[in-house]
């Protein structure tokens, strides 16, 4: 049976609980466990990065981890992934930081790992890459004669070729994309994005609807739309309250919760969301001291000046909401900048009767997913979703919205918190099958599944050769 070999830009070591809390986690350790193999990826710590992989070892599966030194952590992860790709492929081009040195490096750091790996890698192991820290690693792993089946799944979106091509190393890229044997995106949009990029810039032949070849090579496209564990998360949301949330539920009475958690990020739309929020209050004012709107924002990538803005912007606009519309004994609006536990977010899910998840541009958004697995079924809270997130596709029952647009979300917002319970409930039950159906386990054993059908590359070659000899046909 084929071993497993993941890559990822951080793993979840089996003694850390904090970072394998994450539906990531859960999902590759899963497919892990299947069929046995090794997760590779950077240990999160700078160092020096010639010292030995660090490995632990559980049962049939390894953990290998590499420290990177303090200048190949700025130019590949700051300066480039978190600088260039991740604006660019969110639609944020004028936040785009493109520096010649930053790219090397990220080039670079892709070269190293794949020399990590190396010699870790056995004939018939199957590899699967994830995400935009490593969008060159195939085609570095195929220049050390590694032909095993790669795969590779974008959690984050992939823009239209307007978007892609403005990055000065468009060409490169799309050229080592191809390097792999089946990419995976988020959503149909995101796949046809890649293929039109690729179309701009060479010739693209398609073998089927699938499969295609560029620049020589053969691979294949999908869409495998993330999911996440909702038994689980419905357990969690559903067992007794800590003493301090059940006292806050009863202080609270019959204030009615519109509730947002997000990564402080310029892609969630935060702004744009307290907007919405003071639309609503503006347009529909008998709302006014029977609602409370709370947003989770913790901080992320603190040293990064356009988090910094977003930051400053929040806090400014969540003091002037407040001090407009608030009341003695009413504050409509609750920004708190902090951590919360995984377990106690899902308990706090279920008593929100409106879950906000208005993202200007998202891969997928697991909160929305998780806001409804989190849901009591017989009197569910509703779905404010946005459509430019990947979850749209699959929670169409949610009150779907445009996120620029702030009189939209403060309708679908007033629609939500007047719902009555009969289409709460069915709209709920919808959503519910879909989560249940495409769960995080569907969604790696989908993928695998697929990646095992391909035709290893040495084997393909091998078959091309023989084919090139057989005498033509009169």
């Amino acid at each position: 049976m084929s071993r497993l070999v993941v890559v990822s830009n951080r793993i979840a070591p089996p003694d850390d609980k904090k970072s394998s809390a994450g539906g990531l986690a859960v999902g590759i350790l899963g497919a892990l466990k299947a069929a046995g193999g090794l997760w590779f990826g950077w240990s999160g710590e700078i160092g020096n990065e010639d010292a030995p992989l660090k490995k632990v070892t559980r049962d049939n599966i390894t953990w290998a981890s590499f420290n990177l030194s303090e200048e190949d952590h700025e130019q590949y992860y700051n300066q480039f992934s978190n600088a260039v790709l991740w604006p660019a492929f969110h639609y944020r081009l004028d936040l785009v930081n493109f520096q010649r040195d930053a790219w090397e490096g990220y080039q670079r750091v892709n070269s190293l790992l794949a020399d990590k790996l190396k010699p870790l890698v056995k004939e018939d192991d199957i590899l699967w890459i994830h995400d935009y820290h490593l969008l060159p690693f195939a085609a570095e792993l195929r220049k050390r004669g590694i032909n095993n089946r790669i795969g590779f799944f974008l959690h984050i979106p992939f823009p239209t070729p307007e978007i892609f091509n403005a990055l000065p190393p468009h060409k490169e890229l799309l050229e080592q994309l191809c390097d792999y044997d089946l990419l995976g995106f988020q959503t149909e949009n995101d796949r046809v994005a890649f293929l039109d990029s690729l179309a701009t810039q060479t010739r693209l032949t398609a073998h089927g609807k699938h499969a295609h070849s560029a620049y020589g090579k053969t691979f294949r496209t999908e869409v495998y739309p993330i999911g996440i564990e909702p038994d689980e998360i419905a357990e969690q949301a559903a067992g007794p309250l800590p003493p301090k949330l059940e006292q806050l539920k009863k202080e609270l009475g019959s204030i009615k919760n519109i509730f947002s958690v997000e990564r402080l990020d310029y892609s969630k739309g935060l702004p744009e969301r307290f907007q919405a929020f003071e639309a609503l209050l503006e347009k529909f004012p008998q709302h006014h001291g029977k609602i409370r709107y709370t947003q989770i924002a913790p901080t992320s990538r603190g040293d990064v000046q356009a988090y910094q803005d977003i930051r400053h912007l929040l806090e400014t606009e969540a003091g002037r909401i407040n001090g407009k519309y608030g009341q003695l004994g009413w504050t409509p609006l609750y920004y708190l900048n902090q951590h919360f536990d995984r377990k106690l977010l899902m308990k706090v899910f279920r008593y929100a009767d409106v879950g906000l998840v208005t993202p200007l541009r998202d891969g997928m958004n697991l909160v929305a997913k998780e806001y409804v697995a989190a849901q009591d079924p017989k009197n569910p809270g509703v779905l404010v979703l946005s459509r430019f997130a990947g979850a749209a596709n699959e929670l169409t029952s949610a009150l779907l919205v445009n996120p620029y647009d702030r009189d939209e979300v403060a309708a679908a917002l007033d629609r939500a918190l007047t719902m009555p319970l009969a289409e709460r409930i069915a709209r709920h039950s919808e959503m519910l099958e879909i989560v249940q159906k495409n769960d995080i386990n569907h969604w790696q054993e989908s993928f695998i599944a697929d990646l095992k059908q391909v035709t290893p590359r040495s084997d393909e070659s091998q078959l091309q050769s023989k084919v090139a000899t057989f005498p033509k046909l009169a």
